[in-house]
């Protein structure tokens, strides 16, 4: 490689050569080199000077890789010790086999072998890490030792094997820090310096003492080089483990995150098997699901039963308000006045959607349109649907159909209504018999037959009352419940309920305390049914308040209504109840506990009442703190306020 520091093996020195012909050697290597430079093209640098540099790396290269080898990948101590015992074996066997290199003296050459060999048994023999750490430095010094005792015996100064001094020198400088240089000078120092030691002889003149000088120097240079490169791998070393390290660390992590995702992928896939055997198995209730914008995405089993279509009819290309009657959405959105919002731009959709779309839920009798063009009158819950981050991406309906139940629910309440006809004309005779028998002057009664009439006559009125109201709630489940309107002042009907309830309260030992506003009320309704609503209130509200406590009733104004609420002290409603308060025959379970008397009709009533009256009645309980019941009525001339109270928190529903 011309002008290269390639390696080469140099001629030998009694060689001589015809200066003619070495001139023509010259010139022909020169020319075959620059022959060679003019037609290579395998990417070498045309410079000498690159050719140096490169050849230089090359060299740094391999010896960094002997050493990491050797040195830094901690092998075990034999191994770093096998060239050390090789060369002195060898140079041992030449030794005693040819006689022009012989021993100068024999002992102190199997001195130094013996070192040489106790130093290899003991680096094969040393075992634990502990040891290893404390104790191998012994080693490569033992060993240079011992070949200085070896060199002391073949010749000291003229002996052929000066060179071995160089291997336990680079294992000592190999080691970490710039002590093991210092060490390695001495050493070599001593070690050339043995057979002057051992002969008990100091060296005579200059070139005796260079002897121990300049060659240490040498191989303090040597030293120098080896610790450097050996410092750079160790750091190359711990670079390439610590990204190993990461690397593996990353690799772990990446396997947990894949197995992680293959677990997830399991889940899903196991959940998505499961959510569609559940949609495939509700064939009774149709399920839709739809986007915001109403798009069907999901269409079960029981949809296509009931509407007769196919999934891949409706599921992407099928809107959900397509399958209702227009006119009730059209109804719904003139109650719901087109509020503000992500379905505003339609209408019929936004009728739908609406209390949904802001997080609640809705529960309401709707009028399916089926593919053959025929109606089905359907209970509707409509649900936001969330993804991950709880955002609402769209809605599910579930709709059963309702035209039997309701089929049955007429004939129910016709049969209740048709009794409680044909009871009331009898239970009338009863009581107009009781008090001709009560008020017959010419045979009077004795104090105990009076009272057996007192008994008779109260329980006929409270089971002609009982026939009232089961007649009132047949007449509102079957849409003919009749309202007198007429502008009142709810104040009035209040006081007159109040005064009705004191008795009852006095005997009960519960307090009653009023709020009336001082300021002129009118509303529009009917004066009976709305004295029966507040009624009942007040007479619940004393019903289920222990002696002791209170009932207090207020009557105030806010905007646009007028809103009476009664409070009282008592037993309170389980949370899990109180949407079941206004349903028919329906008892709390702290009435039935604590045994108080009633049948579930009270609030029923009151609630029907109040929103044939376009009003509204919520209620806010603590299961033994009390009850609260708020009645919204519109003020005469405002609008219906059913609408604006259309949530999961009320007793509309």
């Amino acid at each position: 490689m011309g002008g290269g520091f390639g390696l080469r093996p140099c001629p030998p020195t009694h060689e001589v050569r015809d200066p003619a012909q070495s001139s023509t050697d010259k010139r022909a290597a020169l020319g075959s080199t620059h022959q060679h430079k003019e037609h290579a093209h395998d990417g070498w640098n045309d410079s000498d000077q690159d050719g140096h540099s490169h050849a230089g790396r090359r060299i740094v290269r391999v010896l960094r890789g002997i050493l990491l080898k050797l040195f830094m990948n901690n092998p075990a101590p034999w191994i770093k010790q096998l060239a050390t015992a090789i060369c002195v074996a060898l140079a041992t066997a030449l030794t005693l086999t040819i006689p022009a290199v012989g021993p100068s003296n024999l002992s102190l050459a199997l001195i130094g072998v013996a070192l040489v060999a106790a130093s290899t048994i003991f680096a094969i023999a040393i075992g634990s890490r502990a040891l290893r750490d404390r104790f191998t430095l012994l080693i490569p010094v033992v060993s240079l030792f011992g070949i200085g005792l070896f060199r002391a015996g073949t010749g000291g100064a003229d002996s052929l094997y000066t060179a071995l001094i160089i291997l336990p020198i680079m294992w000592i400088a190999s080691n970490a820090g710039r002590q093991y240089i210092w060490l390695a000078i001495v050493g070599s120092s001593a070690a050339l310096l043995l057979p002057y030691i051992v002969a008990v002889h100091v060296p005579q003149d200059v070139g005796e003492w260079l002897v121990g000088v300049f060659p240490p120097i040498v191989f303090g240079f040597a030293a120098i080089i080896v610790n450097e490169l050996a410092r750079q791998a160790r750091r190359q070393l711990r670079s390439t483990r610590r990204l190993a390290e990461e690397r593996k660390a990353m690799l772990d992590d990446m396997m947990r995150y894949a197995r992680k995702i293959e677990e997830n992928e399991g889940r899903l896939r196991t959940a998505n098997r499961l959510t569609s055997s559940v949609l495939n198995s509700v064939t009774e209730q149709s399920i839709i699901g739809t986007d915001l914008t109403g798009l069907i995405d999901v269409w079960n089993p029981g949809a296509s039963a009931l509407l007769g279509l196919a999934p891949a009819e409706t599921e992407g290309s099928r809107y959900v308000f397509e399958f209702h009657l227009p006119e009730e959405l059209e109804q719904r959105s003139r109650e719901l006045n087109h509020p503000p919002g992500a379905t505003v731009l339609n209408p019929g959709f936004s009728a739908l959607v609406e209390p949904a779309r802001q997080g609640g839920s809705d529960v309401r009798n709707w009028t399916y349109l089926k593919a053959d063009g025929s109606r089905v009158t359907v209970e509707v819950a409509v649900t936001p649907r969330s993804n991950e981050n709880g955002e609402t991406v769209g809605y599910i309906f579930v709709a059963a159909d309702v035209t039997h139940a309701i089929k049955l629910a007429h004939l129910k309440d016709e049969f209740v209504g048709m009794i409680s006809h044909e009871l009331r004309t009898p239970l009338s005779s009863v009581l107009g018999y009781l008090e001709l028998l009560q008020d017959d002057q010419e045979s009077p009664m004795t104090a105990e037959q009076k009272q057996y009439l007192s008994v008779a006559e109260r329980n006929a009125k409270r089971l002609l009352h009982l026939v009232g109201d089961l007649l009132f709630t047949a007449q509102v489940e079957s849409g003919m419940f009749p309202i007198v309107q007429t502008e009142l002042d709810p104040r009035r009907l209040v006081a007159a309920a109040l005064e009705t309830a004191r008795p009852a309260a006095s005997g009960a030992g519960v307090e009653v305390n009023t709020v009336l506003s001082e300021q002129a009320l009118v509303v529009s309704g009917d004066p009976g049914r709305l004295a029966q609503a507040f009624d009942n209130l007040i007479s619940n509200a004393i019903k289920f308040t222990p002696r002791g406590g209170s009932v207090t009733v207020c009557l105030s104004e806010s905007v646009g209504e007028v809103v009476v609420s009664v409070k009282d002290t008592g037993m309170g409603i389980p949370a899990n109840e109180l949407s079941r308060l206004t349903n028919r025959f329906f008892r709390a379970s702290t009435a039935t506990r604590n045994a108080v008397p009633g049948v579930g009709l009270g609030l029923s009533i009151t609630k029907a009442i109040v929103a044939a009256h376009g009003g509204h009645l919520d209620v806010q309980s603590t299961e033994g703190a009390g009850t609260t019941f708020t009645m919204h009525l519109p003020m005469a001339g405002q609008p219906s306020l059913s609408h604006m109270y259309d949530s999961e928190d009320s007793l509309q529903r």
